[in-house]
């Protein structure tokens, strides 16, 4: 099995064999007409500019995208640990707030995994109140107003990674940097250099590097892209199993 890191390289290694067959097929029945000149290196700057220019902006999104998921599995799990106080008092009320807590994380992990959808949680979130309303008799007023606090939470943690899945960070940008590279690359095709076989060393590389940029912008823009369409920085999920191992433990041994 491949590397998690290089499966991204591995798939845009075709499209680089692509190039280079290309390259040598122009070569070998002299179609190259153009010559390398400063304009066209200062273009390939130009590009690697904007690339870093994207890559910087889609990495703040992808760094706060990694949270939400810790974030929500500890709210959850802080509510769930009131219902093992009040399991004390209540032993139903407070086990069935932390079987419904299990249950909303399953359910938050299928969100993610493009298995529901948002309208679906959200009205679980909202279910909340009932078993927030059930413990009243048994919590402080301030400790319900603390529980609210955390749905609260929860809901703007959904609503952001919601937000994150639908937009992109600027759709523009991609779309040039994609049409410079395409050019970049034709122009690599068509440039006559000499030696010719330092020139395909150049040319799979600049193009890989071009390429690879450009799809892992693309990547790190959509980090909740799971299923079908899976990403290769995906953040990841484990808190979601992790926190319903810990309340699946505590409910076998309570």
């Amino acid at each position: 099995m491949i590397n998690n890191r290089f499966k991204l390289a591995v798939r845009i290694l075709p499209l680089v064999i692509i190039v280079v067959l290309l390259k040598f097929l122009v070569h070998y029945y002299n179609w190259e007409f153009l010559t390398l000149n400063n304009l066209f290196t200062a273009i390939i700057s130009a590009n690697i500019f904007l690339i870093g220019f994207l890559l910087s902006g889609v990495m703040s999104d992808y760094k706060e995208s990694e949270k939400i998921p810790t974030d929500i599995a500890s709210a959850i799990e802080t509510i769930a640990d009131e219902g093992k106080i009040v399991a004390k008092k209540d032993p139903k009320t407070g086990k069935d707030l932390i079987i419904f807590c299990k249950e909303i994380l399953k359910t938050t992990k299928e969100w993610f995994e493009n298995k529901r959808k948002t309208a679906e949680l959200m009205e679980e979130v909202e279910m909340m109140n009932d078993h927030f309303m059930a413990m009243e008799k048994h919590s402080l007023p301030n400790y319900i107003a603390r529980l609210k606090g955390e749905q609260h939470f929860i809901r703007k943690s959904i609503n952001r990674a919601h937000t994150i899945k639908d937009t992109d960070f600027i759709g523009t940008g991609y779309t040039i940097a994609e049409i410079i590279t395409l050019i970049l690359i034709f122009g690599f095709i068509f440039i006559k250099m000499e030696p010719f076989y330092e020139s395909m060393f150049f040319i799979s590389f600049v193009s890989f590097m071009l390429i690879y940029m450009i799809k892992l912008i693309k990547d790190l823009d959509n980090p909740f892209s799971y299923g079908k369409t899976a990403g290769f920085e995906d953040v990841s999920l484990k808190p979601f199993d992790q926190t319903i191992k810990r309340l699946d433990n505590w409910l076998k041994n309570n």
